[in-house]
C-alpha cells in the first residue's frame, strides 16, 4: 500500500505540473519531442512525422534488460506500456520488477498481452488477470494483435473469430479493471482483419509512414513509430511511441483512463 500510495502521489504532482505550464519550446527536430530521445535508424518521414508529437512513450519486455527508470523520466518518456503475458501460460520474466520500477520513477504504466490464436480469449483473459494487478493509477490494459511466427502456434484464423474471441477478452479484462482495453496492432493484421469495426481505442505500429496513410480513416491514441529508439536510462534499442494530442491533451486523458 505504501508503494501504491507513494505512486499516486508522484502521479498526481506530475498531473498537477502539466497541467500548470505551458512548454516554453517547441519539439525539437529529431527522434521526439525531447532532444535527449534518439533512433539508432532513424527514418525521413514525408507524409507527417512523429517529432512533433508533445508526448513520448516506450514499450518494453525483457529484453531492454535492466532500467535506470529515473533516468528514462528525466528523458521526457511520459509512459510505458510493459509486456506481462503470452497466450494461456506465459508471464514476462521482468513485468514485475518493471511494473515496481516504474511506478516508483512516477512513471505512468500499462501492461499489454500478446495473444495468441491457439487459446479462447476466455482463457487469455483469465491467464491476464491472474497475472496483472489491478491497481489504481494504472494505465488501461493493452491486447497485442499481430500475426505470430510462433512453431507452436501458427493458425490464422478468419477475421470473424479473431474479431469474436478478441471482444471476449476485452469485455472480460474491461470490466475487471474498469477500463476498456487498448487494441496494438500492425497494418498487415490490422488490414487482413478488417479491425477497424472494433470498439477500442488503438495503439498503431507505422514505422515507415503516418498512420493516416496507413491506415486510412482510422482514429488512434498511440502510434508506435520505430523500433530502434534510443533512451537514456535503458541499453540498446527500444520501442518508442507517439501519444496524438497535446501535453493538455495528455492530462485529461489520464484523468479518464486510468484505472480507478
Amino acid at each position: 500500500m505504501r508503494i501504491l500510495t507513494k505512486f499516486m502521489l508522484g502521479l498526481m504532482l506530475v498531473l498537477a505540473v502539466a497541467c500548470s505550464r505551458t512548454p516554453t519550446r517547441a519539439p525539437s527536430a529529431g527522434p521526439g519531442a525531447n532532444p535527449q530521445l534518439g533512433d539508432s535508424r532513424p527514418h525521413s518521414w514525408t507524409s507527417g512525422s512523429p517529432y512533433g508529437q508533445a508526448v513520448h512513450g516506450i514499450d518494453i519486455s525483457r529484453w531492454q534488460g535492466n532500467i535506470d527508470w529515473n533516468r528514462v523520466r528525466g528523458s521526457g518518456i511520459s509512459f510505458a506500456f510493459i509486456k506481462s503475458t503470452e497466450g494461456g501460460d506465459h508471464v514476462d520474466p521482468n513485468f514485475r520488477r518493471y511494473w515496481y520500477e516504474a511506478a516508483q520513477a512516477r512513471i505512468p504504466r500499462g501492461a499489454y498481452h500478446y495473444y495468441y490464436f491457439c487459446r479462447s480469449g476466455f482463457e487469455q483473459a483469465q491467464w491476464f488477470i491472474r497475472s496483472v494487478p489491478r491497481e489504481v493509477g494504472s494505465m488501461p490494459p493493452v491486447i497485442d494483435l499481430e500475426w505470430t511466427n510462433s512453431k507452436t502456434c501458427p493458425r490464422r484464423p478468419s477475421p470473424a473469430e479473431v474479431k469474436r474471441e478478441a471482444s471476449v477478452f476485452m469485455d472480460i479484462v474491461g470490466r475487471h479493471y474498469g477500463q476498456r482495453p487498448i487494441i496494438y496492432t500492425t497494418v498487415d493484421f490490422y488490414r487482413d482483419n478488417r479491425l477497424g469495426d472494433m470498439r477500442a481505442e488503438f495503439w498503431l505500429r507505422s514505422v515507415a509512414d503516418h498512420p493516416r496513410v496507413r491506415y486510412p480513416g482510422q482514429r488512434w491514441a498511440f502510434w508506435q513509430y520505430t523500433g530502434t529508439g534510443i533512451v537514456p536510462g535503458i541499453q540498446g534499442d527500444v520501442d518508442l511511441n507517439a501519444f496524438a494530442g497535446s501535453r493538455s491533451d495528455w492530462v485529461r486523458w489520464l484523468n479518464t483512463r486510468l484505472t480507478r
